[in-house]
């Protein structure tokens, strides 16, 4: 919007008073230059661009679009206070302040009134001295509910009563509410008029106390009825003092540890996602999404429910760990689609630290501008939500992020709350947010939380206290977490119990000679032929092995585990592949001649060169994976001899480095005061205009008259009124003190900044000089 616009919207908006007070220009000039920065601090829109003069700033502040942005950040006492001056009539004639006060009555104390009054005043909602008090005409629309509605008789039913009188209804009468909770809540129709039969369902709703009635042909749906309908947290809009959370108290220590509980199991899921996708991408929608095929495929694969697993896709995805595009290996199956893979970035996320790695996804979590817990919901045309898909997008899913934990921390650690209490709370302070603090909502993101860590027990945990404040939650976790133990237990039944997070040198031989079973605080694996082999793959010997468990084991080595690794060990190896392609060779003649003889053989197209040696053309993983699949034991082997480790990294996806999300820019303090300057310079430049300027009507002078002026001042160090247009088209008015003019351009000290600046000649518009 240009200068011009808003200085109309200022004229054409500002109410007079009857009685000549200020307007809301001049209420605004009056104020100090601290309180005008602290006006732009808290509606930041009101300085883009920098407004040229108060009467413009006073257009802006009374825009409904900017109205309603500073509406949002209300509470129920402020729109309660706004609703009884609007009955005043206090955006047409000044309120004095005893009659607010009076009309308060006894729901609010004067003090509370007076701060509530100085926090509407700081963001120009209400203006005018400790007497007599007015309103901005746009605010009476952002008020959530019916002017008037907080001045007539409480509810007679309670939310209890409300539901159990919805329960009852018939589905014609039900229809009449929900399309009045999805829409205004007041409705038309004779059926509101006396003496309709009784059986109506409109009488039958006014009988229940489910709609109330206005006059002959109009009703309205009672605001709390309208909330239970929406599934919204209910409340009493008459009321100005905030409901109360009760909650319970909880040992920190407590919450600490069942949140590092938490943070294992995600890191250890979230790693077997990774490993899924590794071995097998997934491939994408063409809308960009993860299929629902998909996602119970790795569901399967993983072992982790749907529901869990979709928010961990998102969280991957976020922390930039998984991505859709071309994977590098290509799947066998490949059709040139774009498949979700892990990216190259994974394998550092891999080998950090646990407190780091949850570090990553928590963050992501806390910034993350989607829903996970939409995804499987019904779209718009009666489709499942997919994981990753746009429907999941929610920018406003930080900020209420950030909203419901900051009421848990502001509970105190330790101190819990139920999800229907917050939510009920939560609605009071921003009413205008009730669609999105719905109770179903704030339980899904508390779960969501908890999952994370965050929460635990219902109460904000350390770490997550530290992240919220910007404090090093990583450090916190660390703190949080079980210190890692360097032993296990080996049972009779070939099971490994780990009593708790084990050493990262331990956890990677551990899991390279066991599978593991389940998870958590103690976590149990379990050694197989197999398992023992995969070992011996990589390079450990029987000896090693042997030494692995007799050190590490606090518990004697059962007989039985030594004579499985000593079996194993002893098959294993006596067949060996190569890349001939690949090549196998074994020192007995007659075990070789036995794999010639097999089917396996043929599929491999192996051919003997020797009595202990034969090649294949097939890449040697398939070499050995096909040996193994017809019960030989062979073992991979490079030019040296050594054995070499084939297990398979898995697929990664190339991705372009994700620019930041865009976030408002935030204009810092001294950027504010430049701008509060800038004002005052306005205003000054344009209550000296007039007076000796150029042309009486503002219009462009000519070149030759201003220059002469300018050089004139120049001479005389005298100051004068310039208009100008900068490069972005925004015109203001200021006074300067020329100091030079030459080459199409001015050089003047503009007392604003402080500083000498350039003008260009022929963006000046018009000239004056300050009397």
């Amino acid at each position: 919007m240009t200068d011009t616009d808003d200085t109309t919207a200022s004229t054409n908006g500002t109410a007079s008073s009857p009685r000549g007070a200020a307007t809301l220009a001049d209420w605004l000039a009056a104020r100090s230059d601290a309180e005008l920065t602290d006006l732009l601090r808290k509606r930041p829109d009101l300085a883009v661009p920098p407004p040229a003069t108060i009467v413009v700033l006073a257009g802006r502040a009374e825009q409904r679009a900017s109205v309603a942005r500073a509406a949002d950040n209300l509470t129920s006492l402020d729109f309660g206070i706004l609703e009884l001056l609007a009955l005043e009539r206090a955006d047409e004639v000044a309120v004095p302040r005893a009659a607010l006060q009076d009309a308060v009555g006894s729901r609010a104390t004067k003090k509370t009134v007076d701060a509530t009054l100085d926090g509407l005043r700081s963001v120009a909602l209400v203006w005018g001295d400790k007497t007599s008090l007015r309103i901005v005409p746009a605010v009476t629309a952002t008020i959530p509910w019916r002017v008037g509605r907080g001045a007539e008789p409480v509810e007679t039913l309670d939310e209890s009563g409300i539901t159990a009188a919805l329960a009852g209804l018939q589905s014609t009468e039900r229809d009449i509410l929900e399309t009045l909770s999805k829409s205004s809540s007041i409705g038309r129709s004779r059926d509101a008029a006396p003496g309709t039969p009784p059986d109506r369902p409109v009488q039958r709703l006014l009988a229940a106390g489910l709609l109330r009635w206005i006059d002959d042909e109009t009703v309205e749906l009672p605001y709390q009825v309208r909330q239970v309908l929406r599934g919204e947290a209910v409340f009493d809009p008459t009321s100005l003092a905030p409901p109360t959370v009760t909650g319970r108290k909880h040992k920190p220590a407590d919450i600490n540890a069942a949140a590092a509980g938490e943070a294992l199991e995600l890191v250890r899921h979230c790693e077997d996602v990774v490993k899924a996708l590794g071995e097998v991408p997934a491939p994408a929608l063409r809308a960009g999404g993860l299929g629902v095929r998909e996602l119970r495929r790795i569901a399967k694969m993983s072992g982790i429910d749907e529901n869990r697993l979709s928010l961990l896709v998102e969280l991957l995805s976020a922390a930039g760990l998984i991505a859709s595009g071309t994977p590098d290996p290509v799947p066998p199956s490949d059709s040139g689609e774009n498949y979700w893979a892990p990216t190259i970035a994974v394998d550092n996320w891999l080998t950090a630290p646990v407190a780091r790695r949850w570090h990553v996804l928590a963050a992501a979590w806390l910034e993350l501008p989607r829903m996970a817990w939409f995804i499987g919901m019904r779209d718009a045309n009666d489709k499942p939500v997919a994981a990753l898909s746009e429907e999941v997008r929610a920018p406003s899913a930080p900020r209420d992020r950030q909203a419901i934990l900051g009421l848990l921390a502001e509970l105190g650690s330790g101190h819990s709350a139920d999800p229907a209490e917050v939510s009920r709370l939560l609605a009071w302070r921003r009413p205008r947010w009730g669609a999105r603090l719905r109770v179903d909502a704030v339980a899904r993101t508390l779960d969501e939380a908890a999952t994370l860590g965050l929460v635990a027990r219902g109460a904000l945990s350390s770490p997550g206290r530290a992240l919220l404040h910007g404090g090093d939650a990583e450090a916190e976790m660390h703190a949080s977490l079980p210190e890692p133990v360097d032993h296990v237990l080996v049972q009779a039944d070939l099971t490994v119990v780990a009593p708790g997070p084990l050493t990262p040198d331990l956890l990677e031989q551990i899991t390279l000679v066991a599978d593991i079973e389940s998870a958590g605080a103690a976590s149990m694996y379990r050694i197989s032929e197999d398992s023992v082999r995969r070992a011996l793959d990589v390079g450990m010997t029987a000896a090693e092995l042997h030494s692995l468990f007799a050190t590490r084991s606090r518990t004697p080595v059962p007989q039985s585990l030594s004579y499985l690794i000593d079996d194993v060990a002893r098959r294993h190896g006596r067949l060996r592949a190569g890349v001939a392609a690949s090549f196998v060779r074994c020192e007995d003649p007659t075990l070789l001649a036995e794999v010639l003889a097999s089917p396996v053989a043929a599929s491999l197209a192996l051919r003997a060169l020797a009595p202990t040696v034969a090649v294949s053309q097939a890449p040697l993983r398939e070499v050995l994976n096909e040996l193994r699949a017809a019960g030989f034991a062979p073992a991979g082997e490079d030019s040296s001899g050594a054995l070499v480790d084939l297990r398979p990294r898995g697929a990664r996806v190339v991705t372009r480095r994700k620019a930041p999300a865009r976030t408002p820019a935030v204009a810092t303090d001294a950027q504010l005061d430049a701008v509060v300057r800038t004002l005052r310079a306005g205003d000054l430049a344009a209550s000296a205009r007039g007076s000796g300027s150029i042309r009486s009507d503002g219009s462009r002078a000519s070149s030759a008259a201003t220059i002469a002026l300018l050089n004139a001042a120049a001479r005389e160090r005298t100051s004068v009124t310039i208009g100008y247009v900068d490069a972005q088209g925004v015109a203001t008015h200021r006074i300067v003190d020329p100091v030079s003019v030459g080459g199409g351009q001015l050089d003047a000290f503009d007392p604003a900044s402080g500083a000498v600046r350039r003008f260009t000649l022929h963006r000046i518009t018009s000239v004056a000089r300050v009397d």
